[in-house]
């Protein structure tokens, strides 16, 4: 019986959750997955009142759910990084959800902002290192606010790191028969991605049948736009699958129709979609919903359920070749009626 923690957060995540959780639950109401939800009140506005972000209760509650459905993270009346680094930050890290999972698939040819390039060339994962690296926080300020100031922010790669996460993305590409992209910055990070370069080809003995390449992080960017279809699975670091994957999600058709998987297999894993919390327009109805239950998709096919995942998304295809879409996709469904059509479409099977 999957127990889910639901996280709607702040400004549109509380609407997007709201529709991946209408796909959710007829799922669960027609193949009986004994799914159960709960929802976590975590956020700007909890934050506001009691000063509280995630505290150790709550921590020691969510370790009893199998996975959590996060909204977005993000407000204006809160500085920047404090609900990033107290909610965001501190879910990966205390569950060591390593594994950053990121489809970059074109739904729709015509969402495609690269010249001859479509569905059939727009359609590979990055998997990204999610808890080292420059994220890990190691570093400080010396002399802050005068004229000799020094900031530090060390990159930080451990072997164990390094390892389980190049290990993943041979598996995984082991397991989808696509080819394996080491994406790094060797020749000029020569401590740290040395040993990225050196995992990577320790591992590739272990795995012969996956066909790999290997791409410095300048060379990745330009390859994401000019030959897209070259890439199957990629795998790299923190910072950089950050920077690369808010890429792919634009070479995608744009944020709203990006989603991802914060993952380790033997904790808890969150999954959420790519964009913020969009404060200039929660409430109206106008937040695309596709991210969000691309996300509740995501995470059927970490429950093993695959055929259903495939379903949800064969479903937003055809509501995108009707354009029955939000208006920022080109359509004139609120967030609410997408939902609704979604539902609508696979009934009809």
């Amino acid at each position: 019986m999957p127990s889910i923690a639901v996280i709607p957060g702040d400004g549109i995540g509380k609407e997007v959750t709201k529709e991946g959780l209408k796909i959710l639950n007829y799922m669960n109401d027609q193949h009986n997955l004994n799914l159960k939800f709960e929802e976590f009140d975590i956020g700007a506005d909890r934050y506001l009142k009691t000063g509280e972000l995630v505290s150790d209760a709550t921590l020691k509650k969510l370790e009893t759910f199998d996975a959590i459905y996060l909204g977005a993270v993000g407000d204006p009346r809160v500085p920047a990084g404090v609900l990033e680094h107290g909610i965001l930050l501190k879910l990966r890290f205390h569950f060591d959800q390593y594994v950053n999972l990121r489809p970059i698939k074109l739904l729709n040819d015509k969402f495609s902002p690269l010249k001859n390039k479509g569905v059939k060339d727009i359609n590979f994962t990055v998997i990204r290192e999610n808890t080292e690296g420059l994220y890990s926080g190691i570093g400080g300020f010396l002399k802050k606010g005068t004229k000799d100031e020094v900031a530090m922010q060390e990159m930080i790669s451990t072997r164990k790191g390094v390892e389980r996460i190049i290990r993943y993305a041979f598996e995984y590409a082991k397991k989808s028969q696509g080819k394996l992209t080491l994406c790094d910055k060797s020749n000029v990070l020569t401590y740290s991605h040395n040993l990225w370069l050196r995992v990577f080809e320790e591992l590739k003995s272990e795995y012969s049948e996956v066909e790999t390449n290997h791409y410095y992080v300048d060379a990745i960017t330009m390859k994401m736009v000019r030959n897209p279809e070259i890439f199957d699975v990629i795998v790299t670091c923190n910072m950089f699958g950050d920077i690369i994957t808010d890429l792919g999600a634009e070479i995608q058709g744009g944020m709203g129709l990006a989603a991802s998987g914060n993952i380790n297999p033997e904790t808890v894993s969150m999954f959420e979609p790519v964009h913020g919390s969009a404060p200039d327009i929660a409430g109206k109805g106008l937040a695309n919903p596709i991210a969000a239950i691309l996300a509740a998709a995501m995470m059927l096919e970490y429950f093993g359920k695959e055929k259903l995942s495939k379903e949800i998304e064969e479903a937003i295809k055809e509501a995108i070749d009707k354009n029955l879409v939000t208006k920022d996709m080109g359509g004139l469904l609120t967030t609410s009626e997408m939902g609704d059509e979604i539902v609508k479409i696979i009934k009809r099977g």
